[in-house]
């Protein structure tokens, strides 16, 4: 098991930046920030943007993996994206992961758009397909229902696939099968929150399904599963994953039994979301996580 830790793009940078240093020196696999324009759980906060905040991040740090969670179409277009993606690939060396997803109901919203469900996953769709040939090739055109390009020059790029090894993981989050299936084609990884439920047992119950399909999909695709990563935000349940040291522990055996490689949790906070303490997360560094690796 890997783990990651998630820091909210909240703080001004001064307050951050020791945050970041802190997820490498506890020895965390990976650290991610969220991608939103106005995040619903902190409406009123104080929000700085993804990108920059990570392009900072790989400069005061020098191991951890640094990911986006999650950029999506509601607030990126894929040839702009695809260069932001190229600069945190060079500044972080290598360390960059490019989680995308769908996007939420407010970030659609304040960019003005009123598009309905299915229309914003196929737009998903599109806008992956798009990126990832953006990152793999060079020239690139398209004429597609939602997104345009125009020989779009790439370089110094491709930074995946080829000589480059696939250096830029893209992981998908997915919850529905036409996405997970587009995750399973497409990404180097899957990332699921599993969804809203009103008790523990239901939101794992959903995780499990989410990851059968994911089985069922990869087995499809002909994908061997040991060659493919799967992400789960442990925070999205009821139940904050750091309240006690007991809880972090139990999720992470119950994400192993569904066949997870990495969890990912949050830097606890003195209110909700994300309620907890310090103390909680030290015990977890020192104790649990060097067990469970």
């Amino acid at each position: 098991m890997r783990f990651g830790l998630t820091i909210l793009p909240e703080h001004p940078w001064s307050e951050a930046a020791p945050m970041w240093r802190e997820a490498e020196q506890m020895g965390f696999d990976h650290a991610w920030t969220f991608d939103h324009v106005t995040w619903g759980g902190l409406p009123e906060s104080p929000w700085f943007a993804a990108v920059p905040t990570l392009a900072a991040a790989a400069a005061v740090t020098e191991r951890i993996g640094l990911g986006t969670f999650v950029s999506s179409p509601n607030n990126h277009h894929p040839v702009q994206l695809m260069r932001e993606v190229l600069a945190l690939d060079d500044i972080s060396q290598g360390r960059f992961l490019l989680g995308i997803g769908t996007g939420g109901d407010i970030d659609a919203g304040i960019m003005g758009e009123d598009l309905a469900l299915r229309d914003r996953v196929a737009r998903f769709h599109e806008f992956t397909d798009l990126l990832d040939r953006l990152l793999t090739e060079d020239h690139v055109s398209a004429d597609g229902r939602f997104y345009a390009a125009r020989d779009v020059r790439t370089l110094p790029g491709p930074v995946r696939g080829g000589d480059t090894g696939n250096r830029v993981p893209l992981v998908v989050a997915a919850n529905g099968p036409k996405s997970i299936r587009l995750a399973v084609e497409r990404g180097d990884g899957w990332m699921t929150y599993g969804g809203n439920a009103d008790t523990d047992e239901d939101w794992w119950a959903l995780v499990a399904g989410h990851s059968r399909r994911v089985d069922e999909a990869l087995a499809t695709a002909g994908r061997h599963a040991a060659g493919f990563t799967r992400y789960l935000n442990l925070d999205s349940a009821p139940t904050f994953s750091l309240t006690s040291v007991a809880t972090f522990e139990a999720a992470v055996g119950r994400a192993a039994e569904l066949g997870f490689t990495d969890v990912i949790t949050h830097w606890p906070r003195p209110s909700g979301p994300f309620q907890g303490t310090r103390d909680v997360l030290d015990e977890v560094v020192a104790h649990v996580i060097p067990r469970l690796r």
